[in-house]
């Protein structure tokens, strides 16, 4: 899978510096730390990612499918988790929401539109394209559920919210495992051939490169993060955007870009499955797998743990996302102009969370 070019990748490290250096001898700039501290994060998971697939090739798909899990989106874990310990958890859920959002309809819009400029028609595979819809839908249900209790409840004496969503955050979290097993074993078929694997003399000897870039590129996400997560509140305020606009557009794109970029290459290849499979898997990773375990360390870490009742227009922007990448994912194919209309629809819905009071 590529991800950002290597050139691209050497000349944003420079930002990892940088953002230290302000934060040493500039600490009161809290916009420029946090500017820094976004273009920092963005080479950084891309190393991720790289280090994760070489691994995957060295380790099999199974593995390799539990480290995608695992590391896939660790960028997002990792901001998520340190929010949480500085008790931002309004910032944190917006940031899954927009996740969500921003995979379904900028990732796959931005793919279908440049891969249909160079393809008239795209195919991809149905049954798959609906399955992952179909687990997208799940994690909408997810997010209503609370919110309905919520409503429902308000008039009740000490609801158990709390313990409703931990328990769905349980429920997400098994489903997500469940899932690995189906589209790495019992029906890998539907997701194309299994991955070539290397011989086990080659191996060893390859594994010790992308383990040490892994391990370096995680440290300095979770360093670059804990410069982000203080600086936040300051600079979305200097900025004249609410805590909500940066969690759902500015973070959440920050973790993604990787992903967001290979969707878009891969789709100009004409190679729509893989690019389908990328903005919906990256979905469905956030909404199952790190929004629970989120709510499981905010137990531990956080000043107090994680709900999972998110706003009305959140609840409504992610139900509109998943109806329309399934809507038009139905058929099986796609061209430039359905590109057009998601991205139109992230536009209007990134506009009204910027006026959101």
């Amino acid at each position: 899978m590529a991800f950002l070019r290597t050139h691209t990748v050497a000349l944003l490290l420079l930002f990892v510096p940088l953002a230290g250096a302000l934060q040493l001898f500039r600490p009161e700039a809290r916009t420029a730390i946090f500017a820094t501290s976004v273009l920092a994060i963005l080479p950084l998971a891309a190393y991720m990612g790289r280090a994760t697939e070489a691994l995957t090739v060295r380790l099999g798909q199974g593995i390799g499918g539990l480290l995608n899990a695992t590391f896939g989106n660790a960028a997002e874990l990792i901001i998520g988790a340190l929010a949480l310990r500085h008790g931002l958890t309004d910032l944190v859920k917006a940031s899954l929401t927009g996740s969500i959002i921003g995979n379904v309809l900028l990732v796959f819009g931005a793919a279908a539109l440049a891969g249909g400029l160079r393809h008239p028609v795209q195919r991809f595979n149905r049954t798959a394209a609906n399955s992952g819809t179909t687990m997208l839908l799940l994690s909408a249900i997810g997010l209503i559920v609370p919110a309905v209790f919520h409503w429902l409840s308000r008039d009740m004496p000490d609801p158990p919210e709390l313990e409703l969503d931990t328990e769905i955050a349980f429920v997400l979290f098994a489903t997500y495992c469940l899932s690995l097993v189906f589209t790495l074993k019992t029906h890998r078929h539907i997701y194309g051939p299994p991955e070539e694997v290397l011989p086990e003399t080659d191996r060893a000897g390859g594994l010790r490169g992308p383990l040490l870039v892994l391990l370096s590129a995680t440290v300095g996400v979770a360093l670059m993060s804990e410069l982000l997560v203080r600086t936040v509140t300051d600079a979305a305020r200097s900025m004249g955007m609410s805590q909500i606009f940066v969690g759902v557009i500015v973070v959440a794109l920050i973790g993604n870009a990787a992903e967001h970029y290979s969707a878009v290459t891969l789709a100009a290849r004409d190679k729509m499955d893989a690019a389908l499979s990328i903005a919906v898997g990256s979905s469905t990773q956030i909404a199952l797998f790190v929004a629970p375990v989120l709510v499981f360390l905010s137990y531990a870490i956080a000043p107090a743990p994680m709900d999972l009742l998110f706003t009305v227009f959140e609840i409504v922007a992610v139900v509109l996302s998943v109806l329309s990448i399934a809507f038009i994912a139905h058929d099986g194919e796609t061209h430039w102009m359905e590109g057009v209309q998601l991205l139109a629809i992230y536009a209007m819905l990134a506009l009204g969370f910027y006026f959101l009071p």
